[in-house]
């Protein structure tokens, strides 16, 4: 049964298998304020609006004598009590009165016994018998014979689920054509992906799609919001088939004093202490004056895969790549590809007779994966022609590596590789991390490196790198599965001056970042992008923003490593999150 018991005097028999449906009920009677009293509906109101105003001049006058008496106006009489529940029943009545809904459900609202009813099949027959014969207690003076005895479609207890509201698709106001087109495509006539170029209008059929969705799965959209987003900017290269989109809230650690300069850092997250803990981290470094940081390589890497008939050809042509002489011939044709686009070296690796050729290149501001990709077709071209034997089954063989951990990139680099460092004061140990050298010390080096090297860690020599990274990541319209790669990461702690400072320091080999393309032009990441001054390519130094970023990336999980680690080595961390990462709400009251 759903949510709310339906009154009605029509017939509702009904097919096996199915409950009680609003769409198959002729008429509904919802419950009225005046239903409260057997009563005609004039003698009702009446009562009650002359009630109230009874009651409200008699307690004013009440209270301008006892301010005149100096009386205490917490003193009350008898009189007094009952015309304050007068008053209080009379407002009651007037607020269902003008339509307030939570009043209307508390003057008539079901027993809960038929709610908890769960007996046999004749039980339920009853039950439904019972509701289709009651009618409002405004209606319950009428004379005429009552309907006969209604028959019932039994259907097992246990096919009968109640219905959870949510799950109810909320219809968007559409006209006659919009109808048309959903029908269409709930019937499968019309691709769901064809709406923008039929239509025109990305918004229109992002809403057509998302109610056509909500009528086949019976589920509702009505929590993911479709309004205020610009659908045009994502045509063609940011998302496909868009029904909404998710709202995540973004938070600001800062600022950052990172070489010299301070930056707010924007980190989009739903984990309660993340942005407060970056915050903290942020606020040590810079009492110390500020956290350094280096660029050690900045290449983004595509690796196709190619086939030969031998082991022996494959290796020439990995011998042929690796030689100078042929690399500046390569490079020419790889640079023409892009005038940012500009290739620095090729690794190859060799399986049996299949050749994996890692190519790096300098992508300007971009991440730079298309760029990269679109060189390297124009190499494996140009090779044909020289090996016209090889066969290219992949311009990805995963010896790139893309979006998975992997040695070669912890070990060679992909994207930026970057280093962080800063030194904290023991004073601010103390007194802002709440803990010492000595426990900071010992706990890298038992968790972070002892523990991660227990586990079989690849690149994971760290606290929670990946928090942050990802954080960032999303805020700033970065690709979020790069996170994996990015992540990698080995925190170092150190202590100087006989143990009375700390050198903390981190080092990330694949920080994969780009301030244009992708998902960096949407309002929200172009926004994030500005607040750190890294929004857009730069015109003075192509690159620079790019790289800018990403050792603001380095920098910020220098600081929530620094912070984490304080946390748990001061037995702060539980605390901290039942103080901050608890959810209030009562999950059992959500619909799935």
């Amino acid at each position: 049964m759903e949510g709310t018991r339906r009154r009605s005097t029509t017939n509702i028999t009904k097919p096996t298998h199915k409950l009680i449906d609003q769409d198959e009920t002729s008429t509904v009677t919802g419950p009225k304020p005046s239903d409260a009293l057997p009563l005609p509906l004039y003698i009702t109101n009446a009562l009650f609006f002359t009630v109230f105003f009874s009651v409200v001049y008699f307690l004013l006058t009440r209270w301008r004598e006892k301010i005149r008496n100096s009386t205490p106006l917490h003193l009350v009489t008898l009189s007094d009590i009952v015309a304050i529940f007068a008053f209080i029943a009379s407002f009651i009545y007037m607020l269902g009165f003008f339509g307030i809904d939570f009043v209307q459900s508390l003057i008539l609202r079901p027993s809960p016994d038929v709610w908890a009813a769960e007996g046999d099949g004749e039980d339920e027959v009853d039950l439904l018998k019972e509701d289709a014969r009651i009618v409002p207690c405004g209606q319950a003076l009428d004379c005429t014979a009552p309907p006969p005895p209604q028959k019932i479609a039994v259907v097992p207890s246990h096919h009968l689920k109640p219905k959870v509201v949510d799950e109810i698709p909320f219809p968007t106001t559409l006209n006659e054509e919009d109808e048309e087109i959903i029908n269409s495509v709930v019937a499968g006539k019309t691709p769901s992906y064809s709406l923008e170029s039929k239509l025109g209008d990305c918004k229109r059929a992002a809403a057509i799609r998302r109610e056509a969705l909500q009528r086949i799965t019976s589920k509702s959209l009505s929590g993911l919001p479709l309004e205020g987003f610009d659908y045009e900017s994502i045509l063609g290269q940011c998302c496909e088939m868009p029904i909404g989109y998710v709202q995540i809230p973004v938070g600001i650690a800062g600022p950052l004093l990172l070489d010299g300069k301070e930056y707010s850092v924007p980190m989009a997250t739903t984990e309660g202490c993340l942005v407060a803990s970056t915050n903290r981290g942020c606020k040590a470094i810079r009492i110390c004056g500020g956290a350094a940081s280096v660029l050690l390589r900045d290449a983004m890497t595509r690796a196709p895969v190619v086939r030969f008939g031998t082991a022996k050809r494959a290796a020439q042509l990995k011998f042929y790549l690796e030689d100078p002489a042929s690399f500046e011939v390569v490079s020419t044709v790889f640079n023409k590809s892009s005038r940012f686009g500009r290739l620095q070296n090729i690794k190859c690796a060799l399986a049996g007779k299949n050749l994996y050729m890692r190519f790096s290149c300098s992508t300007g501001d971009a991440m730079g994966m298309n760029m990269v990709s679109k060189g390297v077709q124009n190499v494996l071209d140009f090779l044909q022609n020289d090996f016209p034997d090889m066969d290219v089954l992949g311009i990805s063989g995963n010896y790139c590596s893309d979006k998975k951990p992997s040695a070669v990139n912890w070990i060679e680099g992909r994207g930026k590789s970057v280093v962080c460092e800063a030194v904290i004061k023991g004073d601010v140990v103390r007194n802002v991390l709440k803990t010492s050298v000595e426990a900071l010390v010992e706990l890298n080096m038992l968790k972070n490196l002892t523990g991660s090297a227990m586990a079989g860690a690849l690149g994971g020599f760290n606290a929670q790198a990946s928090n942050i990274v990802s954080a960032i990541y999303i805020a700033t319209g970065q690709d979020p599965a790069q996170n994996v790669e990015s992540s990698h990461c080995i925190t170092m702690m150190e202590p100087l001056n006989g143990g009375e400072d700390l050198h903390v320091s981190v080092t990330m080999p694949s920080i994969e970042v780009g301030t244009v393309g992708g998902g960096t032009q949407l309002a929200s990441q172009s926004a994030c992008l500005n607040l750190l001054g890294v929004k857009g390519a730069s015109k003075e130094t192509p690159g620079a923003n790019a790289r800018l970023l990403a050792s603001i990336v380095a920098g910020s999980v220098l600081a929530a490593e620094l912070s984490l680690m304080s946390a748990i080595a001061s037995g702060q961390l539980v605390n901290s999150h039942m103080k901050y990462n608890r959810s209030n709400k009562d999950v059992s009251k959500v619909a799935s």
